[in-house]
Order: structure tokens, then C-alpha cells, then sequence
């Protein structure tokens, strides 16, 4: 019985190791696809498209040299996504993790009702917002400025609801003792909750900061000005009916994805830890 099960588990773990393996596999080819063709001319993938083919006789480091040296505004964009990313990220990891505080530390009056609010925010796809957003961001006389883009999606719902079950997992006591203390709810939470908070804090992170950076349809509907574009929109702008540069297009987007790698690689020790705490408690 027990050489039976230890057959077992041997045979479940190989399985398990295959089948990442090859999952691994079919989420680096489109990467390894990106990263080649940024060595190739632009006219080759007009001509073939993304392939995985080593063409030596064509491979070359002109498109980082263009990118580096050439004259066009991709680091203009860069820097304003960078920007972006990051105050977006830092206002909506801070005020979405002080609202989740609120629900999963106090009780008080229509507070499953708000939480019911937040739940079905979150099954409204943000097209439907699109219109009814925009009018309010020009009645107030924000379009064309980087606070329509970060305003809006400060107060986050999925990271809400996310740092809302982190805290369940957390012993109320711990809150408890520190109001026997005597510190007030402002100390208990800088001091005491959110250390215990830093897995949850790299996780959402992650996922806030690669919506920010990737993020298209809202910035390009109310950025009009060519200086505030964020890349996305500048990658956008190099297909035009009257030219493409494929060279700065490929290479662009190759190099668009390093700052989230860095950013997975600065936060991975906590991400897991993030991801799986708030199954602890429902």
C-alpha cells in the first residue's frame, strides 16, 4: 500500500511538472516571438509576421540603435507611462486598502449593502462607463490631464474586494490590543496592519500596475495632446494610413515589457504569499 502511494504521488508530481513545463513553454513563444523579430527590419514583418525563424543574414541591432538615438518621442511616452503607473499604483493601493480596512475591521450601519455595491461594480465591464465617465471628466474640466486617467480608478473594487478578504485573515485581536494600548485607529493601522499587509500590497501591485501600464482605451479617449500620450497610445500612433514604422513598433513593444519583468522580479518574494492568504479565512 504504501510503495503503491508513493508510485502514485511520484507518477502525479511528474504530470504536474509536464504540464508546467509545457505551459511555460506556450506563454514564453509569443515573448521569444516579440524579442526575435525586434533583431529583424521592419519590411520582414510586414512581410512574414511574427515568426520564430533565426535569419542571421537579417538580424541586426539597428531597431535599438534607431530606438536609442533616433528622433521620435518613444521615451516621452515611456516616461509618461512610468509616471502614470506609478501614482496610479500608489494612490489606488492606498485608498483602496484604507477602504477595505473600514469593512473588514468596523461594523456599522449598511455596511454588507456597500459591500454588495462593490461586488456588482465589478461585474460592470468599464465600456459601459465609458460614455457616462467622459461626460463627467468634461463637465469638471479634466479632459486632456493625467487626473481623469488616476481619479477614476483610485478606489479600485477588485482591489477593494481583494484586500477586504487579505484582512479577514487577519486576527481581530491584533487590532484589539493595540486599542487597549491607547494607540488610536491611525497608529493601529500604519503600525500594526500594514506591515502584515505587504504580501497583499506586492500582489496588487503587480496586477494594478500592469492594468495601468497596458492601459489604452480610457487614456487615448481623454489625452488630446501629443506630449501627454502614454505608450500604449504612442505604439498605437506608428499605424497610420499613410506609414508604419514596424522598426520602432517591434522594438518598442519589446522594450515596454521590462519595466513589469522588473516589477514581478522586485515583488515575486511577496506575490504568491498575496495571492493565496486571503483563502485562509472566507
Amino acid at each position: 500500500m504504501g510503495k503503491s502511494q508513493t508510485r502514485s504521488d511520484f507518477i502525479s508530481r511528474i504530470v504536474i511538472i509536464c504540464l508546467f513545463i509545457i505551459l511555460f513553454v506556450l506563454i514564453m513563444i509569443p515573448f521569444y516571438a516579440v524579442a526575435l523579430s525586434s533583431f529583424k527590419p521592419g519590411e520582414s514583418l510586414v512581410r512574414y509576421g511574427l515568426n520564430l525563424s533565426l535569419d542571421f543574414e537579417i538580424m541586426s541591432f539597428n531597431n535599438f540603435i534607431y530606438l536609442f538615438t533616433g528622433q521620435h518621442d518613444y521615451f516621452v511616452w515611456f516616461w509618461n507611462s512610468m509616471i502614470l503607473t506609478i501614482v496610479q499604483v500608489v494612490l489606488t493601493l492606498f485608498v483602496s486598502a484604507f477602504v477595505a480596512y473600514g469593512f473588514a475591521a468596523y461594523d456599522f450601519k449598511g455596511k454588507n449593502f456597500l459591500f454588495i455595491c462593490v461586488l456588482l461594480i465589478m461585474m460592470v465591464p468599464f465600456e459601459i462607463l465609458l460614455v457616462p465617465l467622459y461626460s463627467l471628466i468634461n463637465d469638471l474640466g479634466m479632459v486632456n490631464s493625467y487626473s481623469a486617467i488616476i481619479l477614476p480608478g483610485i478606489a479600485n473594487a477588485a482591489t477593494i474586494f481583494f484586500f477586504r478578504q487579505y484582512l479577514r485573515s487577519i486576527p481581530k485581536e491584533i487590532i484589539q490590543s493595540g486599542r487597549v494600548d491607547g494607540a488610536n485607529e491611525y497608529a493601529i493601522y500604519f503600525r500594526l496592519i500594514m506591515p502584515i499587509m505587504k504580501p497583499s500590497f506586492a500582489a496588487m501591485a503587480i496586477l494594478n500596475g500592469m492594468n495601468s501600464w497596458n492601459n489604452l482605451l480610457w487614456p487615448f479617449m481623454v489625452l488630446g495632446d501629443q506630449s501627454k500620450y502614454t505608450l500604449p497610445i504612442g505604439l498605437k500612433t506608428l499605424l497610420t494610413p499613410y506609414g508604419n514604422n514596424y522598426d520602432l513598433l517591434i522594438v518598442g513593444s519589446f522594450f515596454s515589457i521590462i519595466p513589469i519583468f522588473i516589477l514581478f522580479i522586485a515583488f515575486q518574494k511577496y506575490f504568491i504569499d498575496g495571492m493565496t492568504a486571503g483563502a485562509v479565512k472566507g
